[in-house]
């Protein structure tokens, strides 16, 4: 294992992108669809197939230009060219050979291949359906590739057997590796995009395999009475590789490639690439029975990839359901969120966390000055944003906040917001050969070697990845949780009184509905107003009444038992319900309340006295819940025209 320059990550990052950019964008430009070649092993024609007339043939062929196809000797030959299809080849004898017949009904003109009999491997197709049948039951995706690996490797005597993964960002890694003793490992070894540029990743989804049977074959021209000699061959299997990727693979050491696609909802997901150092052919039949497995094994892995998606989906959801429930308490909102058992640091694993939440903000963890953060939010704007190489991708934004190379922001509102940063985490990433220049003739020509080489990567936070998507649900949650939370507080302002903060008028109505409504509850009201209130308004003003008014409902609301319901009628009318008690229980909880009102009130330095009278009435089975309230008022004005002060039945 080699290792890379102690350079900062970021100058060698950047210059091997711009290496990685230019080398895709050659790519691109190579015509590997129509390079007008084919590998010499076969015979490829071309029939217009309303005259059967050869318009197209390879060297080995030419002869045949002009001419009907139905005049060769073999029916068998004219009746696959009439009838074949490329995925089902048919076997047919030409010019004294046996040939597997491939058709191509699909491209203009009809394309016809022949390929040469490959009799000793002939059997061997056999064996794909045990082998998809050993792999069928397994279920972690690591041990499929292994296994997918060695049994490929030992139905088709290839030296190596590979399994690729492919990455959001194009590039990818060896995730198995079934190889010869003698053979240098790759398995958990990385390249870049550029090995299997975008044009062939393509090609893989409409083709399912490609075969380089010899790096050294010159290949064959294609002869054509057509106008344009310029022919697609990207659904053949003859059509030669380019010179580039042929010093690709002579660099690594093959002589010969099978691969097959792994294709994940209409994506190139991966590849098994079947590697031999001396040349070595399958027959097509044999790479039709193994494309059939590598469906197989893509849906296998498809599979395994959703339960684990979905079961990561389900764990994420948990832990954003502990965090936010909470909200909708009346629970502080930043206690709630930094504070609690579970906090956000528990959703998005994080150094230190930001909540910006009516304007006030809030951390946990550990983060950098608050104004530098307030300075890096307004400079983004309301927009998400998500680095884990902030000091590469945004240096101004890291001069800010020295020492965080992982900045994750999440909108919450027009000014709220949530922030999460990650500090450099140096890790390394071994890859398939050196990636720097040194490795190369020129920056577009393939590696020299593919020896295993260490790069040691610094100015960068562990990856935010799924985090992110997590990150930004906890911040939907939260703005549910505070819509609904808001929704509920206006909900309750309805339900209660806004001087003394008791319930109101509308809740006594339909708490005593229910109360009435359930049985086995013995309920009773006490009635209360305060005596010559009209004088206190009249002497000290108004603002010092409502001061009393509010000092009367704490003091209500402090004798009240915990399933008791207090509440204002309006002016200085209050009405206590009290559940599961008897007459004689109401008239107790009566006189404590008329003793409780009367202690002094302090108001703006002065003690004020106030006595209140009070009405109790027991819930009888004739009393509806408006008769009751009415008894209750009737029983407290007995009380007053007794002398005020006092409670009255």
């Amino acid at each position: 294992m080699t290792e890379s320059p102690t350079l900062p990550a970021f100058h060698n990052e950047r210059e091997r992108d711009r290496s990685e950019a230019l080398r895709l964008q050659e790519c691109a430009a190579e015509p590997i669809r129509t390079i007008g070649r084919i590998q010499s092993h076969g015979v490829l024609v071309g029939v217009d197939p309303a005259t059967s007339t050869v318009v197209l043939a390879s060297d080995n062929a030419a002869h045949w230009l002009g001419r009907r196809l139905d005049e060769a000797e073999s029916d068998v030959l004219s009746w696959a060219v009439s009838h074949g299809v490329a995925v089902d080849p048919v076997r047919a004898e030409f010019e004294g050979a046996v040939y597997d017949v491939i058709v191509h009904r699909e491209t203009s003109p009809l394309m016809v291949e022949l390929e040469p009999i490959v009799a000793q491997l002939d059997y061997v197709r056999t064996g794909v359906v045990g082998a998809i049948q050993r792999v069928a039951s397994i279920t972690d995706p690591d041990e499929l590739r292994t296994r997918a690996a060695e049994e490929i490797k030992a139905i088709t005597g290839f030296d190596r057997v590979m399994v690729y993964r492919f990455h959001e960002d194009g590039h990818g890694d060896v995730a198995a590796d079934a190889r010869e003793p003698d053979m240098e490992p790759y398995a958990g070894l990385h390249f870049p995009a550029s090995d299997i540029p975008s044009q062939a990743r393509a090609l893989y989804l409409e083709k399912r395999s490609r075969a380089i049977v010899d790096t050294e074959d010159p290949g064959l021209g294609l002869q054509s009475l057509l106008p344009d000699a310029t022919v697609d061959l990207g659904l053949t299997e003859l059509r030669a590789a380019s010179p580039h990727h042929l010093q690709f693979m002579r660099n690594m050491g093959q002589a010969s490639t099978v691969s097959f696609a792994l294709v994940i909802d209409d994506r190139l997901a991966g590849m098994i690439t079947c590697a031999h150092r001396t040349p070595r052919r399958l027959p097509v039949l044999l790479r039709r029975a193994i494309e059939v497995m590598a469906s197989q094994l893509s849906l296998q892995l498809s599979a395994a990839e959703s339960i684990a998606h979905l079961r990561r989906q389900l764990e994420a959801r948990q832990r954003r359901a502990e965090v936010t429930a909470p909200l909708y308490g009346r629970g502080d909102i930043a206690r709630v969120l930094l504070g609690g058992e579970r906090t956000i640091l528990d959703v998005v694993p994080a150094d230190g966390a930001f909540v910006r939440i009516g304007g006030t903000d809030h951390t946990v963890g550990q983060l950098p000055p608050l104004a530098a953060i307030a300075r890096v939010i307004d400079s983004l704007g309301p927009e998400s944003f998500s680095s884990d190489a902030l000091p590469m991708e945004r240096p101004e934004l890291a001069v800010e906040m020295p020492g965080v190379a992982g900045l994750l922001i999440v909108p919450l509102g027009e000014e709220d917001c949530l922030v999460f940063v990650r500090g450099e985490v140096a890790h390394t990433v071994d890859w398939l050969g050196d990636q720097g220049p040194g490795n190369r003739d020129d920056p577009l020509s393939p590696r020299r070697s593919f020896s295993a080489w260490r790069e040691s990567v610094t100015g960068r936070s562990l990856p935010w990845g799924e985090h992110a998507l997590d990150a930004r649900e906890l911040g939907a949650d939260i703005r549910a949780a505070l819509a609904a939370r808001a929704q509920a507080e206006l909900a309750e302002l309805a339900l209660r009184d806004a001087l003394t903060g008791l319930h109101n008028r509308r809740f006594l109505d339909e708490r005593l509905d229910d109360l009435l409504g359930t049985p086995n509850h013995g309920v009773g009201v006490v009635f209360l107003d305060l005596d010559d209130f009209k004088n206190v308004n009249d002497s000290h003003g108004h603002d010092a009444g409502d001061v009393v008014l509010a000092a009367v409902g704490r003091r209500l609301s402090s004798i009240a038992r915990g399933t008791d319901v207090v509440a204002r009628l309006g002016g200085d009318e209050f009405v206590m319900v009290c559940v599961d008690v008897d007459k004689e229980g109401a008239d107790r909880i009566a006189t404590r309340a008329i003793e409780a009102v009367s202690e002094p009130i302090a108001v703006d330095g002065a003690q004020l006295r106030v006595t209140a009278s009070a009405g109790v009435v027991a819930h009888t089975d004739s009393l509806s819940a408006a008769e009751l309230l009415s008894a209750a008022d009737a029983a407290m004005y007995r009380a007053k025209r007794a002398g005020r002060g006092r409670v009255s039945a």
